[in-house]
């Protein structure tokens, strides 16, 4: 079992910048490979980014190549998405997952959830 708690979203404006966490309980943290995703209103869960357990693999949505950044910290149990250049779009819901096996990009492969974060960009 894994618990996860994000934490960092607030209102920010356009073209700035954000650094979400992501804290995790458990002894196997380490063993998952962690994804972030997004629901904005209206729309659907989205893949932004996931990253292996090592740290040593990275994916993300075209959309936020370049400007978003996953790591990860085992020895803390979290994991982190750094957010520059931040848009008015990005504003979302960002919930951190722990997946065991399956696509990166699909939510039904993770199995934990957080609670989720709101980033609000302005323009």
């Amino acid at each position: 079992q894994v618990q996860l708690v994000e934490s960092g979203g607030r209102l920010v404006q356009a073209g700035g910048s954000l650094r979400l966490s992501c804290a995790g309980s458990g002894r196997t943290f380490r063993s998952y490979t962690m994804g972030w995703f997004r629901t904005a209103p209206g729309k659907e869960r989205e893949f932004v980014a996931a990253i292996s357990w090592s740290g040593g693999s990275t994916y993300y949505t075209d959309s936020v190549k370049g400007r978003f950044t996953i790591s990860r910290d085992n020895a803390k149990n979290t994991v982190y998405l750094q957010m520059v250049s931040l848009k008015p779009e990005d504003t979302a819901v960002y919930y951190c997952a722990a997946r065991n096996t399956g696509s990166y990009y699909s939510p039904h492969d993770y199995v934990y959830w957080g609670q989720g974060t709101q980033v609000t960009v302005s323009s």
